[in-house]
């Protein structure tokens, strides 16, 4: 018995806190002020069509209309528009119920907006106003079958209400991940292309300050390449920039394929040897998943510069076959432990997993370090 009691007290704490609906209400369109001027237009026709039949005719299309503004905020203010309408019309319910018109059923939609917007506390009150109307509509003598027809109506209202209400959370929900996602893209193809970029300025910059002393042409080719590593880093961080910005289309470079590898390979002055090998039916790799084997080799490239001491050689291997692509990158530098790991391991992992693939990054056996990923076929087309 105990455990029922705690889990109704933790139903009810739950509802009591739930927040207001997500995404906010939209602000008030024109579809709003129609609704008040039908209502309106309705009441007054209807009041002029039954007037012998009312008691109180003027009465009741007067408290109707005053009320009626009511329907403009019932979504930003849900339950203050709900209090305000039952309770205005309640004495006429009570005390002149041959007077209510036929109109008032437009009131339904003040339920289905607070189930729709409201916060938990605001639907506990209005649920017991809800409840409280319809009390009264079974002592005036409504009747059960009344009471019941009612609350059935009221229920089906607040149903519909919840699963709206419901369903736009959901999509929220989607949005968001979606933002997430896109935002995690972004930061790895911003770290893997900076990085890249800057590490070759780094090691060009170290060359150019070692030879700039018994070989200046050298040193004026290197701060050639520092320029062009850095007007590439500034083109590529102003594309990522007109992305983010709201209501810019970026004019994006096509998206690096499999033959673009060509172009990391080379000899570094004062550095290690790239050597590349593209295998296989490339061409049946796409244009996606290229890109994301482009970054992969770039990123291992660019560390094996960055952090492997004494490195001489960096041997890369892209194999593509019916399973998938094979990725392997190896150096035969001494490998250096670092005491925070840093975003770029962590990203190629995730850019892998992504394509239903790993990613291994770890001490060669024989020496050096490896970088081994493997994207399986079925990874990116199922």
């Amino acid at each position: 018995m105990d455990s029922y009691h705690e889990g109704v007290i933790g139903l009810l704490r739950s509802a009591w806190n739930l927040p207001s609906a997500v995404p906010l209400p939209p602000r008030r369109v024109w579809r709003d002020w129609a609704l008040v001027a039908i209502v309106a237009a309705c009441a007054i026709t209807e009041v002029l069509i039954r007037a012998a039949e009312l008691p109180r005719p003027l009465l009741s299309v007067v408290i109707l209309l005053a009320v009626t503004p009511a329907f403009l905020w019932r979504r930003t203010k849900p339950l203050l528009m709900l209090v305000i309408v039952f309770v205005a019309m309640a004495p006429i319910e009570v005390f002149l119920p041959d007077s209510i018109l036929y109109t008032g059923v437009v009131a339904i939609v003040l339920p289905y907006a607070l189930f729709r917007w409201a916060s938990g506390r605001e639907l506990v009150i209005g649920s017991c106003v809800i409840l409280g109307s319809l009390g009264l509509s079974f002592i005036r003598g409504g009747g059960l079958d009344d009471l019941i027809g009612g609350f059935a109506l009221l229920l089906s209202v607040a149903i519909l209400g919840m699963a709206f209400r419901y369903r736009a959370s959901s999509r929220q929900r989607q949005l968001e991940r979606i933002k997430v996602l896109e935002r995690e893209g972004l930061a790895r193809d911003l770290h893997d292309t900076v990085a890249h970029h800057v590490s070759a300025i780094a090691i060009r910059a170290q060359a150019g300050l070692a030879m700039a002393a018994h070989d200046p042409d050298a040193a004026t080719a290197a701060l050639e390449v520092i320029e062009a590593e850095a007007a590439k880093t500034l083109g590529e961080m102003r594309s990522m920039v007109r992305v983010l910005r709201q209501g810019e289309s970026a004019d994006l470079a096509p998206s690096p394929r499999l033959a673009d590898l060509e172009q990391l390979a080379g000899t570094r002055p004062g550095s290690a040897t790239v050597a590349v090998r593209v295998g296989g039916d490339a061409e049946s790799v796409p244009p996606t998943v290229a890109a994301a084997v482009y970054r992969l080799v770039q990123e291992s490239v660019t560390n094996a510069l960055r952090h492997a001491r004494k490195v001489t050689r960096i041997d890369v291997t892209v194999q593509a076959d019916a399973g998938g692509v094979q990725i392997a990158v190896a150096n035969d530098g001494e490998v250096a432990l670092s005491a925070t790991p840093g975003y770029g391991i962590t990203g190629m992992i995730e850019r892998a997993a992504l394509l239903g693939g790993t990613c291994q990054a770890g001490p060669a056996p024989g020496g050096g370090w490896r970088v081994i990923a493997v994207l399986p076929r079925v990874g990116w087309t199922s």
